[in-house]
């Protein structure tokens, strides 16, 4: 399976400076970052984190050629404090996009392009979380609206919601979304759109399920109590995203804790794009703390 890391070159450019170091790998996914650096820089060593079991398996099938200087450990970088020596590391990489293994995989409800169960999430082992089909029957009208908006920006937000409200039957897959927003929305606004008009709900049905939100804030809260030097960099393709770390990163400059590296966002180039066109709405940030 397949998977090109974003920028990835810039990433590399950002970390050499840093060697011999102690990476840790926040979202493992497929390994592509980690197994980079790991050519990369002979004599560093990874940590990669992910919430997704499937993602370990195949990141450490992968990995496994590196021996000793790559290990994972299943977790979620919203739970970075309970990760062991987490405040020994030299380098911390985050990319916060969603894993092209879930997006490929057609049962994990991912994709509004497959047909599949409408899951959407990231730890499917934790049968305590809610699928994106019990948000769908569950939430309200309202409730649903301000998802779809807040996380999708979604111009159509509450017309979707009341449609699903509306709907003779629980949506069950992928499909009967898709379907449903498609019989919404109308036929000028779907032509004018220049992109799949399920794009934006199952963005924000995604965000909501896995309380990506939330598990950002706890990290940036757990990064900021951190006392030792250190790069951190992040890859976000959401607004909401990507405004949450830039005020991080204000916040922490302005306390005297170390010197933003990006001062604006770097983007993909046009090559990367045109190879990769899922890199389109990637934006990296860099921090470099000298706290003591």
């Amino acid at each position: 399976m397949h998977h090109e890391p974003v920028m990835l070159n810039e990433v590399l450019e950002l970390i050499k400076n840093f060697p011999h170091s102690k990476i840790l790998d926040g979202t493992l996914g497929l390994g592509g970052y980690s197994e980079a650096m790991l050519e990369a820089f002979p004599e560093c060593r990874v940590l990669g984190l992910d919430r997704d079991s499937q993602a370990i398996d195949l990141a450490c099938e992968r990995l496994k050629v590196f021996g000793e200087r790559f290990s994972a450990l299943q977790k979620n970088f919203g739970s970075l404090g309970d990760v062991p020596d987490v405040n020994s590391f030299d380098v911390y990489v985050f990319d916060l996009g969603v894993s092209n293994m879930q997006i490929t995989t057609p049962e994990r409800g991912f994709s509004f392009q497959s047909d599949g169960p409408l899951d959407m999430r990231m730890n499917p082992d934790d049968e305590s979380s809610m699928t994106a089909r019990e948000a769908l029957q569950q939430l309200d009208e309202r409730t649903l609206a301000k998802i779809f908006w807040d996380y999708g920006e979604e111009r159509f937000s509450r017309q979707i919601a009341a449609a699903i409200k509306r709907y003779r039957k629980p949506l069950e897959t992928t499909s009967d979304l898709v379907s449903l927003i498609r019989d919404t929305l109308p036929q000028p606004v779907q032509r004018k759109m220049g992109t799949h008009p399920a794009r934006r709900i199952f963005q924000a049905l995604r965000i909501f399920v896995n309380d990506e939100a939330g598990e950002l804030e706890a990290l940036m809260s757990a990064l900021g109590e951190f006392s030792h030097e250190a790069l951190m960099i992040f890859v976000s393709y959401h607004s909401l995203e990507d405004r949450l770390v830039k005020k991080t990163f204000r916040e922490w400059h302005s306390d005297g804790l170390g010197k933003i590296l990006t001062r604006r966002p770097v983007t993909p180039s046009d090559d990367e794009i045109a190879r990769n066109y899922k890199a389109r709405s990637g934006k990296l940030r860099a921090f470099f703390t000298t706290r003591h």
